[in-house]
């Protein structure tokens, strides 16, 4: 076991992550491929019209590569997924990409801010619960969140929705943006103060629904820092207890909450299709759940991809920065 505390141990231990996530896309794209090959049904035959002719129906299964051996069929996915070209939708009739690529954003953006109102209150109030054990506050503060965490989000959704747009009228109801409010680019697409209001009560929805997780295990790995000799010298040194927990137990005890948003960041896209139902926002989770089922494989097989590419990505991320949080991480 040898500590990261050089560059090129460091560069070593990149690369060997890399290749590791380079591979784990490769058997995943396979595995996708495969999937949707052994799946009942043509899934064709939902888009041929009574009236086209045989002729008609080869030009097209020639068109989509469906006329071919599965191994050929394969080879050409594989060489066609390392060009960037991701396959014709059946449904839409144009690059696949292009149509996730247009709910790509608005569901990166929604998972985004879920995950930094959960994170930025679980870290904070897991600290507080930890540096205030036993009070009343701290117990009624985890019954909330887990109270929270129980429900359904569509609930949760429907009453937020109910409070602060049917009743307060201070949020819009869903939807990406105010119909007819003009678009120069995706600057103004994503960073304006008509989508930021449109994004607040999805991202609300989510966040509080996944506070539960960071917000305990924040709480725990507190209580097991405090414990530690180094926080002990740090008191003996005179330093208040709010330093103490501040700038020595916090930036410790992060460490598990770092590869919990890992995880959760990399399967948030997946579940956060039921708050883009509520609140009508045209995402991607919507996307996929609407090609499966018109069996629309090509739109289905990418959006998944780019799921599993961010989870790989999250991960990695997770490990550079876990490394940097504690120079005692060691790797092989």
């Amino acid at each position: 076991m040898r500590p990261i505390s050089t560059r090129n141990g460091f560069w070593r231990f990149l690369l060997r992550r890399v290749a590791f996530g380079l591979l784990t896309l490769f058997f995943l794209a396979s595995l996708l491929f495969v999937l949707f090959h052994v799946l009942p049904g043509d899934p064709f035959s939902m888009y041929f019209d009574q009236g086209f002719s045989q002729q008609a129906i080869d030009e097209l299964m020639h068109r989509f590569g469906l006329d071919k051996p599965w191994w050929q069929q394969y080879l050409l996915y594989l060489r066609n997924l390392l060009r960037g070209d991701f396959g014709m939708s059946f449904q839409y009739y144009k690059p696949a990409i292009q149509v996730v690529g247009e709910r790509f954003w608005a569901t990166i953006a929604l998972m985004a801010a879920s995950l930094a109102i959960a994170f930025g209150l679980g870290v904070i109030g897991g600290a507080w619960m930890a540096w205030r054990r036993g009070t009343p506050a701290e117990k009624a503060l985890g019954v909330v969140a887990l109270i929270v965490r129980c429900a359904p989000v569509f609930w949760t959704g429907m009453i937020l929705l109910s409070l602060f747009s049917f009743r307060l009228g201070w949020l819009p109801l869903g939807g990406l943006r105010t119909p007819g409010q003009p678009i120069t680019g995706q600057w103004s697409r994503f960073f304006s103060l008509d989508f930021l209001h449109h994004l607040f009560l999805p991202a609300l929805t989510a966040g509080l629904f996944a506070l539960a997780n960071p917000l305990l295990v924040m709480r725990s790995s507190m209580l097991e820092v405090v414990k530690e000799d180094f926080i002990r010298l740090a008191r003996a040194k005179g330093l208040s207890e709010r330093a103490v927990m501040l700038r020595h137990a916090m930036r410790n005890a992060l460490l598990p909450v770092v590869t919990l948003l890992a995880v959760m960041a990399g399967t948030a896209i997946g579940g956060i299709v039921l708050v883009e139902t509520v609140f009508r926002w045209p995402g991607m989770g919507r996307e996929i759940v609407m090609a499966v089922r018109a069996r629309d494989y090509p739109l289905a097989r990418t959006s998944f991809f780019l799921i599993g590419a961010l989870i790989v990505f999250f991960n990695l991320a997770a490990d550079l920065l876990y490394g940097y949080l504690d120079p005692r991480v060691s790797r092989d």
